[in-house]
């Protein structure tokens, strides 16, 4: 798996970021295993502010306020789209980039996280983690819209994050 990890948001020490890219790492990887995604996935994770979550929530969800994680899938399927994907031999020199690893983007607010975890009573760093893999589930077309997919997608995440050493 190649994750790519940017810290726009200036509150977390070196040392907070190096330890916590190695657990974000791992519950990626995890949630990459559970539900059966590529095992060789790419992802980009952004730690960001209220604001700059905001305008992305605004934008492209409609909903103008800060979220705690946004995921933006590069190969997401739509209601209009046949059950049709472009493969390709990754090891053949077609021309084509290997599509298939590209999962896409994953945005989380340091802040709303930091909020949450005084919530709910745990380590700002679990919070960052479940987010990640939250965000990874949504990549993989997890969604919580309805009670059985929310019940659903919250028992993955916590076996994931149990498995990590994470648990509540």
């Amino acid at each position: 798996m190649e994750l790519d990890i940017t810290w726009e948001e200036p509150s977390i020490s070196p040392q907070e970021k190096a330890g916590w890219e190695v657990l974000i790492a791992q519950g990626i990887t995890r949630a990459l295993q559970e539900a059966e995604g590529p095992e060789n996935g790419e992802i980009g994770v952004l730690f960001t502010d209220n604001e700059t979550i905001r305008g992305l929530n605004r934008d492209y969800r409609g909903i103008d306020n800060p979220t705690d994680v946004l995921s933006f899938a590069l190969q997401e399927k739509t209601e209009e789209e046949p059950d049709i994907y472009f493969h390709h031999d990754e090891d053949q020199d077609d021309g084509f980039p290997d599509l298939g690893a590209m999962l896409g983007d994953i945005v989380i607010s340091v802040q709303r996280a930091r909020e949450q975890a005084a919530e709910y009573g745990h380590s700002l760093e679990r919070e960052i983690v479940f987010l990640a893999v939250h965000g990874t589930l949504h990549l993989l077309g997890y969604d919580h819209q309805t009670e059985e997919q929310r019940s659903g997608m919250r028992e993955l995440e916590e076996r994931i994050m149990e498995k990590i050493g994470l648990a509540r």
